[in-house]
């Protein structure tokens, strides 16, 4: 985002994404992910707004005349004030980073695994932090990931209850 540009005001613990969409040129757009609020700036680029505690899935691919330059896949969790965070380009203040990818067969192979999180039943937003990492990590040295199933959502969301 560059200086200037309106951001919606929500609460100053909120994520703040810039989306852009000019095809084949840049297109930044969101996988997965609530958002709480949305701004249109111009033609090509809104703003998404998400609370803290959130996870979304910020896809980035750019190309030219050429073919792609860059593909990428961020797999974010929301961050709420005075929390520490990484940043990352066009994500204000930043976030957790659970997992990020590079390079186009890679971020097919992450969309791939979220659309079979969908046919299972599970928000991709709902599910375990630790499976996205895995899936990183995995992912990083050309190595296959477990998929990510109703029993071990089941768990995740028992140690979330008890876990403050």
């Amino acid at each position: 985002m560059r200086t200037g540009d309106y951001v919606p005001a929500f609460t100053s613990s909120s994520t703040v994404v810039e989306l852009t969409w000019r095809e084949k040129r840049i297109e930044h757009w969101l996988r997965f992910g609530r958002i709480v609020g949305e701004q249109r700036i111009d033609r090509h680029r809104r703003i998404a707004v998400f609370a803290p505690g959130n996870v979304f899935a910020f896809v980035r691919w750019a190309g030219n005349e050429h073919g792609t330059t860059i593909s990428r896949v961020d797999i974010v969790r929301t961050v709420d004030r005075g929390e520490p965070y990484q940043t990352l380009p066009f994500v204000r203040p930043g976030g957790e980073i659970l997992l990020r990818i590079t390079g186009w067969p890679k971020v097919e192979t992450v969309l791939k695994a979220v659309d079979a999180i969908e046919a299972s039943g599970i928000g991709p937003a709902d599910v375990a932090p630790d499976h996205w990492r895995h899936i990183h990590n995995r992912l990083s040295v050309n190595e296959p990931f477990r998929a990510y199933g109703r029993e071990q959502h089941r768990a995740w969301l028992r140690r979330r209850e008890v876990t403050p």
